[in-house]
């Protein structure tokens, strides 16, 4: 860690265009590193801008430097145009190339200097330049603190940057919650609130700042659309775009459904099933040893964590449904040890 980040220490000690982008989907971790790379970076007199594959949830939207990121969707030629002038690029939270979707080749195609910072399993190694990746650490916000920390560049933390390191490492890890959370979390936590992280408003912006729609949507789930197999300790909640329009879907109304069916006591093992169009989303949450990020590769084409993880499909929801009902009976012996 110690010589990799000397040398990125030189490399960013001149002015330099830097373009920082993260996997689609962008959630509290990918947006709070990429957001504190940002801040870190423009005060210290780098020209940068974040490009995101496609937009995210409008509770992240109040961190410092959101108003300046920029999209793909929808704006692939400023995207396109900007990358191609890039001296470096970071990526950050994401082990794949693929995990950019259409700004992918993009990326790949430009000639910059590549960063990868990132805490998921098994990173493409072939994937940038210099690689910073701990799949021990809870969060890649996690990660970056440490980065800055070998650096010597600890002082360069200020409020801003503190608040958005904090919302990576807060929603990555449940609120603390998770077993990824370490007492070096803990200190970390302590040093962004020395900072000047402001911990009880972030935790408000983020977890009690929720639209009508979406607690009648997280109502609905519970009530009508919850599936439970308590024979084998697991939990299905399944949602059609029909569904979703019935309720005024937002990017990011479906965050943290699939935690209330994993809290149900004997459930180790939830799956939250989502239509997007022509594509079926799936969340996969689990408790203890039960590894659902080698579920999400083998049946759905994704990947992530060992207790959290993501896949696609295309299916239908019934289908998925059906699909993921077989996979429970498959693992019942694992998921009754």
């Amino acid at each position: 860690m110690f010589k990799k980040a000397n040398n990125l220490k030189k490399i960013i000690s001149q002015p330099k265009n830097i373009v920082i982008t993260t996997h689609r989907g962008p959630d509290g971790d990918a947006m709070g590193s990429s957001l504190a790379l940002y801040n870190l970076l423009i005060n210290i007199g780098h020209k940068v801008n974040v490009i995101t594959p496609n937009d995210y949830a409008s509770f992240l939207n109040w961190m410092p430097g959101n108003d300046t990121v920029i999209e793909y969707d929808g704006n692939e030629e400023k995207s396109i145009l900007i990358t191609s002038k890039a001296d470096i690029i970071f990526m950050l939270d994401f082990n794949s190339i693929t995990r950019l979707d259409n700004f992918s080749q993009t990326v790949s195609d430009s000639k910059a200097f590549k960063v990868l910072i990132d805490h998921h399993q098994d990173p493409d190694m072939k994937i940038a330049d210099l690689i910073f990746s701990d799949s021990t650490s809870c969060s890649t916000a996690q990660l970056l603190y440490e980065l800055i920390e070998a650096m010597n560049m600890t002082n360069d933390i200020n409020m801003d940057i503190a608040e958005c390191l904090y919302v990576g490492i807060m929603t990555d890890t449940g609120s603390f919650k998770y077993n990824s959370t370490t007492s070096r979390t803990h200190n970390v936590i302590a040093n962004l609130i020395d900072k000047g992280a402001r911990n009880s408003k972030i935790h408000d912006l983020i977890y009690d700042n929720s639209s009508a729609d979406r607690m009648k949507l997280l109502g609905y789930c519970i009530n009508d659309k919850l599936l439970l197999y308590p024979e084998n300790n697991a939990a299905i909640i399944s949602l059609t775009d029909e569904e979703l329009n019935r309720f005024n879907f937002k990017k990011g109304d479906t965050e943290g459904i699939i935690n209330y069916a994993l809290a149900i006591k004997g459930i180790i093992f939830a799956v939250l099933i989502v239509q997007r169009g022509d594509i079926v989303k799936l969340s996969l949450r689990s408790k203890g040893n039960f590894k659902v990020n080698l579920i999400a590769n083998k049946y759905f084409n994704g990947g992530g964590h060992t207790n959290a993880s993501g896949g696609m499909t295309y299916m239908t929801v019934n289908e998925t449904i059906k699909k993921v009902e077989s996979i429970i009976n498959k693992y019942k012996k694992e998921l009754n040890n």
